[in-house]
């Protein structure tokens, strides 16, 4: 049985890569992020190594040990660790980093990505096993986005592209056609929080793929807790880009928009 490395950040996404790749037959070695990644992720792995930032150097001594040729690469690191002064304490990690031109999401996975490259590793699409999670174009709710919502989308969709384009990030929230707020760092459940304080309702959240999206490494990713944050602040619609935006926990999340008046659509 052929092994696969996993690398694996916080929420569902290396829980459902673990868990697909091992029905399609491969075992899986993960190293896993003390204080990101679900403990949940062990029982789905056939062995898992537990490592801070400090460690980063042994996840390749782990991968070689376990005979990994191919790696990938699934779920977020929190954005608080670039400022962490752990960073400091691996001397290949600090390297790396501080060789970047800027810090900005894709310059550090691609830096990463390489990294492993060289190292003999092969690093795979993150998406290989989760085809099924890519919603195609439609309506994903009964309730369909009216006239106004749709004007929403479509500006959003233009001015997501464009600080996607830029990686500042892939989320926009927009309201009467005025950029309410525009996702960075804090990731799209702080840009929905944000979002409800100004528009008190009725936001439309749109959230796209990158330009030349590197699925090794990163990909739109929605889920059960985007839909609670965008019902608590009584949020309209989202939106996001069909066939390149991963949906974890779906029909759960369908089900609660349904129940709470929510537009749910893949453009």
């Amino acid at each position: 049985m052929e092994k696969i490395g996993l690398i694996a950040g916080n929420r569902k996404f290396p829980l459902c890569f673990a868990e697909a790749a091992r029905k399609n037959g491969f075992s899986v070695a993960a190293v896993a992020i003390k204080g990101d990644t679900s403990r949940k992720l062990r029982s789905l792995v056939d062995e898992i190594h537990w490592l801070g930032l400090d460690e980063f150097s042994r996840m390749f001594e782990i991968f070689k040990a376990a005979g990994v040729t191919k790696v990938a690469m699934a779920g977020q690191i929190s954005p608080r660790s670039l400022f962490s002064p752990r960073i400091q304490r691996d001397a290949r990690l600090k390297e790396l980093l501080a060789g970047l031109t800027d810090k900005r999401a894709d310059t550090i996975f691609k830096a990463i990505a390489e990294m492993l490259e060289k190292s003999g590793f092969q690093l795979l699409d993150s998406t290989v096993f989760l085809k099924d999670y890519l919603p195609q174009k439609g309506t994903l709710t009964r309730k369909q986005p009216d006239f106004k919502a749709w004007e929403d989308i479509y500006f959003g969709l233009a001015m997501a592209k464009e600080i996607a384009g830029l990686d500042i990030g892939q989320t926009v929230a927009v309201k009467e056609k005025a950029i309410v707020a525009v996702e960075a760092l804090e990731g799209t459940d702080n840009l929905i929080r944000r979002a409800g304080q100004i528009t008190k309702d009725r936001a439309v959240i749109v959230k796209v793929s990158k330009p030349h999206q590197d699925l090794r490494f990163d990909i739109p990713v929605v889920g059960l807790n985007t839909v609670k944050n965008l019902v608590r602040i009584k949020a309209s619609c989202l939106a996001i880009e069909a066939d390149k935006t991963l949906f974890f926990d779906r029909e759960a999340s369908v089900r609660l928009a349904d129940t709470k008046g929510l537009s749910i659509v893949a453009v």
